[in-house]
């Protein structure tokens, strides 16, 4: 359940699920870019493995190193899930503003807050990247 605007701006419930898409891309050392699109429930949670298999497809060497480079698909895949989190960070604060000019403090406040830990989670990120891309130097 989540809310929306009716046609005179009100803040309704909404009550059934919606289907979500989106698409997840990286680049593997061999130069070959290729993205995986899937679904996920609103609201629901999510996880991304690109471990064993890539997404149920069959690359052979996808997020196993075999065949190929596991800095350079770790890099790549990193640096487009700390954009990704950025992305998300900024949408949230846009979010935080819109509820400040609709007088609703506390949930602003709340997001605010989630932000927060976001732009800190995004940091440690960051610093991984770093760390990574100092190794393979």
């Amino acid at each position: 359940m989540h809310l929306i605007k009716d046609e005179n701006g009100n803040l309704i419930q909404h009550g059934h699920d919606h289907a979500h898409e989106h698409t997840h891309e990286h680049t593997h050392s061999d130069g070959v870019t290729h993205s995986h699109s899937h679904t996920h429930e609103a609201g629901g949670e999510h996880a991304h493995s690109h471990g064993e298999g890539c997404h149920d497809q069959n690359h052979g060497h996808c997020g196993s190193c075999q065949g190929g480079d596991c800095g350079k698909e770790t890099i790549a895949l990193l640096t487009y899930m700390l954009q990704h989190n950025e992305h998300h960070a900024q949408e949230l604060d846009q979010m935080a503003d819109n509820l400040d000019k609709l007088e609703m403090r506390e949930a602003a406040k709340a997001i605010r807050d989630a932000v927060a830990d976001f732009q800190k989670s995004n940091m440690r990120l960051g610093l991984a990247l770093t760390l990574v891309k100092e190794e393979m130097k």
